[in-house]
């Protein structure tokens, strides 16, 4: 079961509880249904987006990550999580093969400009999940390619 499911219910068994006291007219069923109704409200006002390092919230420039290492089990969540402690995280995108859909260890992130040099210091050579993670700048498709053809000549 999920965490917000479990303080719900708890918190909904709990109203039942104290609802059934001040009115012992009402039905345990009645008491119950009121109680989870009041906690939903109650968790979904107190789990409205309100962090102030929210992607929501950032509209400066931003820096375009590369993050290689990655262990191949890791989620979009988990490393948003940890690149959200340097700075507002605007999206993970961790690359997988097209063919059989597995991650290829590595993925890009878009996050505020300060924050992507920050993350940039304290996570390249960190240690994450058992593997050394690479963090560097990412480079354009176009940079790539102009590099590739000025070579050429």
């Amino acid at each position: 079961m999920q965490k917000p499911f479990l303080i719900v219910l708890i918190v909904a068994i709990l109203g039942a509880l104290a609802i059934s006291q001040f009115t012992p007219e009402l039905y345990s069923a009645i008491a119950f249904f009121t109680g989870a109704i009041i906690a939903s409200v109650i968790f979904t006002l107190m789990s409205s987006p309100s962090s102030p390092t929210g992607s929501d919230n950032y509209t400066g420039p931003t820096m375009t990550l590369y993050v290689g290492n990655l262990p191949y089990r890791v989620h979009e969540g988990e490393v948003k999580e940890l690149f959200g402690k340097y700075g507002p995280v605007s999206s993970v995108r961790l690359v997988r093969d097209r063919k059989t859909g597995r991650r290829k260890g590595f993925g890009f992130i878009e996050m505020s400009e300060a924050g992507a040099k920050k993350a940039m210091t304290k996570l390249n050579e960190f240690e994450f999940q058992e593997r050394t993670l690479k963090v560097r700048e990412a480079k354009s498709q176009d940079a790539d390619k102009n590099e590739t053809a000025q070579a050429t000549n």
